[in-house]
């Protein structure tokens, strides 16, 4: 079903962050810190691959995601929707769905064998396309995405994610540089907020997460 009306901005992402703890996607660990993909430690750790696991959490997420890209893009901004190899796969197919789009894929790199595609499904050159995520720290991985979009000739200016770390300044000058915006549904300040309401976790806990959040180079550097 095509969404045909917006809650408030804070309200989805109130909905979003509780959700994320509901369904145990939120992990905090200062004392033995994360490594991230980029090498880097970091106390917190989320796992929206969680979500394709929970119909009603996902359904709402997905209403939610669908709900934006309109507000913030518009009703008729787009003529494809694309996921990215893996994890924004399941979501770009929920959220064509209800955008009533086309969907397709993007690989993280080419195939290898027959066509050698990094597009997997319908894309042509003048195509508008929303390349959608799972999440993004800094922005830097979508542009690979991005990029590969580009290359048929289509053009890709939205990425939607469920959740964007809002941690690291540097993330809206990354995409906005290569000509793209970002949306999405919470950060990790909704879900501290989120998590000191529902008294699941210390308050040491807590108070460590933050430090983290208001300077996470700081801390990252800190620990080597």
């Amino acid at each position: 079903m095509i969404p045909t009306s917006f809650p408030p901005r804070e309200e989805m992402a109130t909905r979003a962050a509780a959700a994320l703890l509901e369904t145990r996607s939120v992990h905090f660990r200062p004392e033995e810190p994360y490594t991230l993909a980029s090498g880097l430690p970091s106390p917190v750790y989320i796992d929206c691959r969680r979500l394709i696991g929970f119909p009603r959490v996902r359904s709402m997420l997905m209403d939610h995601l669908a709900m934006t890209v309109m507000r913030d893009a518009g009703a008729e901004a787009f003529d494809v929707v694309a996921g990215g190899e893996t994890a924004g796969i399941p979501f770009a197919a929920l959220v064509a769905e209800r955008l009533a789009l086309p969907m397709a894929y993007v690989r993280k790199k080419p195939k290898g064998y027959g066509r050698n595609a990094r597009i997997e499904g319908p894309m042509a050159e003048g195509q508008r396309v929303l390349l959608i995520e799972d999440l993004t720290t800094d922005g830097g991985s979508k542009l690979s995405f991005v990029d590969a979009i580009r290359e048929t000739g289509a053009t890709c200016a939205h990425t939607a994610v469920v959740f964007s770390y809002g941690i690291f300044p540097e993330t809206e000058g990354v995409l906005g540089g290569h000509g793209v915006t970002l949306h999405s549904l919470c950060t990790w300040w909704d879900v501290l907020g989120a998590a000191a309401r529902s008294g699941a976790f210390e308050a040491s806990t807590l108070v460590a997460v933050e430090g983290f959040l208001h300077d996470p180079r700081a801390w990252q550097a800190a620990r080597g």
